[in-house]
């Protein structure tokens, strides 16, 4: 019944590989579940509702995904979207995290209508085949970065920069702050956290090189359990694997739409709505690509029904109570333990469900243990980097920005906006104009336009 209903044979496949690769992306995923609620919390937001929401939300539409569309694609509130919904617009702007949760809701909305017209499908079509490959490429490095940061193997710092006699008179001497600069590098080898990242990277490695199953998720729970031993995770006293999740403390229903339209939060919708169209975007295809679900044509069948179940997922997120729920890039982690069909993704929806009733036990996985995974799937990645043609620079140049830019940038959409860019102007110069898709000549204006007008 299950190879029918998800062409496990179809696609090269078996019920315990993808079962296995729904659990691996659901590790390196779990973390959402502790830090989301801690983001809007700082909003302002009972923790225990954000919780309830954000398990409650990754879980459905993440099986929602798997059985509608058969992708092995995760989805849960996006991190960097829950940041700017707590930091820019509650706290920042003042405005009310049930008004804020209004504007995500009406920014789903939009979504859905972008969708059932084929409008982002189109849009997905249109990009050229190296930016797609170079999406993949350069959600590898950005999936790499966080693994690097969540581990402590790369540290970022502030360092004075050396003031000069041009600088002091800038400042004026009225007491100016001085400039600092920021400095990432590699973190101090001899911390606990760091060498059990180190140690789990080489397991994992090795584990990847002598094709063993499931070797991902080997890495997590061995590190985990050595982490345990070692005492560089502690069990609390008393602890106890299960817990009844508290419904009774929740924030279902209890966004202000019409809030949302009476204050004209035009520009937060729209800000809501071009970073989930590009991050979900890059997320899809990158991970689509990683799957094999590409076909010679560079076309995703079933695109169409993913794109409309992620635009889905916005608005029931904030009918929930939580910020924006996208396709995740660490779903990369189950695809690279050999998720190809959407039985990776119930298997992942189902524990995000389980997981209300077992949060102490997934807040025992350290980063350090789901860190070497991230860093393992960039490298998997990379892979897509031989199909771009980086002879011809009209397409090297886009490809590479795409690629350099969303690690460095630390944005998905920042990379995809330079690439949309920098492609048809090249294309142009070179007067091959006419091989650019119109939608990406549509596109490039808006990004233009989105960079001039939300420069801040």
């Amino acid at each position: 019944m299950l190879d029918r209903l998800f062409a496990l044979s179809m696609r090269g496949t078996d019920v315990k590989t993808e079962v296995v690769a729904g659990v691996t992306t659901f590790m390196t995923m779990a973390y959402i579940l502790l830090v989301n609620p801690s983001i809007l919390g700082a909003a302002g937001m009972d923790r225990n509702a954000v919780l309830l929401a954000t398990a409650i939300g990754a879980g459905v539409v993440t099986i929602m995904m798997g059985v509608f569309v058969n992708y092995p694609i995760a989805l849960a509130p996006g991190m960097g979207l829950n940041a700017f919904y707590a930091f820019t617009v509650v706290i920042g702007m003042g405005v009310s995290w049930q008004v804020a949760l209004g504007a995500v809701f009406i920014s789903g909305l939009i979504f859905i209508l972008l969708t059932v017209t084929r409008i982002r499908q189109l849009l997905v079509e249109a990009i050229p085949a190296s930016l797609k490959h170079a999406i993949t490429v350069g959600i590898g490095l950005f999936i790499t970065i966080i693994g690097l940061k969540l581990s402590g193997l790369m540290t970022i710092r502030l360092s004075l920069i050396p003031p000069t006699l041009e600088r002091l008179v800038a400042a004026g001497g009225n007491g100016a702050p001085l400039p600092f600069e920021t400095i990432i590098e590699l973190g101090r080898l001899n911390e606990p956290q760091i060498l059990l990242t180190v140690f789990g990277l080489l397991l994992i490695g090795v584990l990847m090189a002598l094709r063993v199953r499931g070797a991902i998720l080997l890495g997590i729970i061995i590190s985990t359990v050595i982490a345990v031993l070692a005492g560089v995770v502690k069990i609390p006293s008393g602890f106890s694997p299960v817990a009844v999740p508290d419904f009774g403390r929740n924030a279902f229903l209890a966004l202000d739409i019409w809030g949302a339209i009476h204050m004209g939060l035009l520009t937060i919708i729209f800000t809501f709505t071009f970073v989930e169209l590009f991050d979900t975007m890059g997320t899809l295809v990158g991970t689509a690509t990683k799957a094999g679900l590409m076909d010679k044509r560079g076309h995703f069948p079933g695109i169409g029904k993913a794109m409309l179940v992620d635009a889905t997922g916005v608005s029931l997120g904030a009918l929930l109570g939580t910020s924006t729920i996208t396709a995740y890039i660490e779903s990369a982690a189950g695809i690279g333990a050999g998720g190809r069909t959407g039985l990776t993704a119930v298997t992942c929806g189902l524990l995000f469900l389980l997981a209300l009733f077992f949060t102490p036990l997934a807040g025992l996985i350290p980063d350090a243990a789901t860190a070497p995974a991230l860093i393992i799937v960039g490298a998997l990645m990379m892979e897509a980097v031989r199909h771009i043609d980086f002879s011809d620079f009209s397409e090297g140049l886009p490809a590479f920005l795409t690629i350099t830019l969303m690690p460095f940038t630390y944005s998905i959409a920042n990379g995809i906006s330079a690439g949309l860019v920098v492609y048809p102007l090249l294309k142009l110069a070179t007067g091959r104009g006419r091989d650019v898709h119109w939608v990406v000549y549509v596109l490039a204006v808006l990004v233009v336009l989105r960079f001039v007008f939300l420069a801040g």
